[in-house]
């Protein structure tokens, strides 16, 4: 069966990094879209960045400039550069793919000092 698997999260003082990484496991060839969203408590889940198969990407206002999506299709696994950190960008953060449809289980970020 094929899965998404995140790591990465954890907590980290305002103004810090992290970097999230997501890969499919499991028996397959190729993956389409891959995305990033977020949850926080109370909170409707937010689309935080995407990007294509071709490496076009696109970002949240939110977080234009600060995070930074990349992906290696050989290894069938998405990125989430995370910089200057806020307290607003706690969340569970969660991994997603559009083809085949699947999502990760999350993994938590804190941003507090």
């Amino acid at each position: 069966q094929v899965q998404l698997v995140e790591s990465g999260g954890g907590l980290v003082q305002p103004g810090g990094s992290l970097r999230l990484s997501c890969a499919a496991s499991g028996n397959i060839l190729s993956i389409g879209d891959m995305a990033w969203y977020r949850q926080a408590p109370g909170k409707e889940r937010e689309l935080v960045a995407r990007i294509t198969r071709a490496f076009s990407t696109a970002y949240a206002d939110s977080v234009k400039g600060r995070f930074t999506i990349s992906r290696d299709n050989a290894k069938n696994t998405v990125y989430l550069e995370m910089n200057s950190l806020k307290p607003e960008d706690t969340a569970v953060y969660y991994c997603n793919a559009n083809a085949p449809p699947m999502w990760g289980q999350g993994t938590q970020v804190t941003v507090s000092s």
